[in-house]
């Protein structure tokens, strides 16, 4: 006689248990995954830090998580080190020391990894809802990579909160293909919108020029993309496509400015990968079949991303030179966040139909002490967009187009949308460069 198979609420109650027992799941020298963004598991990552004394050699992987990220701390060192592959503050100082890791890599490339074996992965940390009445639990928040985490990893454990909500798209896990279920209840981490200032609100006037009717638009991460929404009102048939989703879409989709009617793919569909917010974004995506949540392998897939019609890519910098090089995910030589998502959607923004691919920064950094338009890129700083992917690049102070320009006619952009204050400088620095010319004087 054959065993009697387990129905699914069965098999729930006999994977429960705490956390302490299910992180003894954690080997020495193994690799975990750890979901990011406002799913991060806390109560899971506590329990992996506690497991310390018993483990060496962990390597702990993941994007920008929020909370605290203790197993960078000096005293777990031999015991875990992270390797980051988007940075956030929990983990630029351990990164910065050498404490830990940081691999540069395109957000649409992380889940090959996984896949191909180049990153194998034992455990994965995860956040889920609880199941629903078929055995499905949803990952809420955040795809990001993790679902993909989970078809490659020996071990996956989640952590359980009610608080999660339930979002559509390829979010659902079943029952059966999780390994533990460790009960939790405490609200989403949250991601709270910077305040809006002045230049912010100047950059982002000047992107929202660009923007038609009817475009595709990809929302970053910090106050310009924040502020970039706030001027949208008067815009008509927007759509979205991008990783990451925040705050500012809720009142833009009340109104009806972002309504999806005009998407060349996923018509009528909010598609992103994860969103970073408050409780009421995360109170606002439940149950809202209008997003469609996907891996970022699919979001930031240069490939699908050419296939919206007049998609806008909004992007961030640290430091753009004269020549249109943009460093985005470090401060000389030291890692400050990662690739990202910005070669992916610049690159695919630029082959879509009637495509803007913008890089958008505020003119000065250090409150106006330092210009973000360089004559050359800080010693060790790395190149994130190359010169020959740039097209816009947007300040307070204006537009310059560069795709197709020579190194002068950059320079002559560039210098002119810096800060009135260092503009001499700049130019300076391009005659001595000999990407501009000293006029001759002319003689009567």
């Amino acid at each position: 006689m054959e065993a009697a198979t387990l129905s699914w609420n069965e098999e729930y109650e006999a994977k429960r248990m705490t956390a302490a027992q299910a992180l003894k799941a954690v080997r020495s020298g193994d690799r975990v995954w750890i979901q990011s963004g406002c799913g991060t598991p806390s109560a899971l990552v506590s329990a992996l830090v506690a497991r310390a004394p018993e483990v060496i050699d962990v390597e702990i992987v993941h994007m920008m998580t929020l909370g605290s990220a203790d197993y960078t701390k000096p005293e777990y060192e031999g015991h875990f080190r992270h390797r980051g592959l988007f940075l956030g503050a929990n983990v630029r100082e351990a990164v910065a020391v050498g404490r830990a890791d940081y691999t540069p890599i395109f957000l649409s490339e992380i889940e090959r990894l996984f896949e191909s074996g180049a990153m194998p992965l034992d455990v994965v940390l995860m956040q889920v809802t609880p199941p629903d009445t078929h055995g499905f639990v949803s990952l809420g928040s955040t795809v990001d990579c993790t679902l993909t985490a989970t078809r490659c990893a020996r071990t996956v454990i989640a952590e359980v909160n009610e608080h999660v909500p339930r979002t559509h798209g390829d979010t659902s896990i079943h029952v059966s293909q999780i390994t533990a279920f460790v009960d939790a209840s405490h609200p989403l981490l949250e991601v709270c919108a910077e305040p809006l200032c002045e230049s912010h609100l100047g950059v982002a006037r000047n992107v929202a020029s660009l923007i038609p009717d009817g475009a595709t638009i990809q929302t970053g991460i910090g106050g310009i993309s924040a502020a970039v929404l706030t001027c949208l009102g008067d815009k008509r048939d927007l759509g979205i496509h991008s990783e990451m989703c925040p705050d500012g879409v809720i009142e833009l989709m009340e109104s009806g400015v972002i309504n999806g009617q005009r998407k060349s793919i996923n018509r009528g569909k909010v598609v992103t990968a994860f969103v970073l917010g408050t409780k009421r974004l995360f109170d606002f995506i439940h149950e809202n079949a209008s997003f469609e949540f996907r891996s970022v392998s699919y979001t930031n897939d240069p490939f699908v991303v050419a296939q919206n019609d007049r998609m806008v890519a909004i992007n961030s910098a640290l430091q753009v030179d004269l020549t249109g090089q943009v460093c985005a995910d470090s401060i000389g030589t030291k890692p400050y966040s990662g690739f990202g998502g910005q070669l992916d959607f610049i690159r695919g923004a630029a082959r879509s139909h009637g495509g803007v691919p913008i890089i958008a920064l505020p003119s000065t950094a250090m409150q106006g002490a330092v210009s973000r338009i360089v004559p050359v890129l800080e010693p060790g700083a790395g190149v994130v967009t190359s010169r020959a992917d740039v097209h816009y690049v947007v300040t307070e102070y204006g537009i310059a187009y560069l795709h197709g320009k020579t190194l002068r006619e950059r320079a002559e952009a560039l210098i002119a949308i810096a800060d009135p204050r260092f503009q001499a400088e700049l130019e300076d620095f391009a005659l001595r460069a000999h990407y501009l010319e000293r006029k001759a004087a002319v003689c009567v």
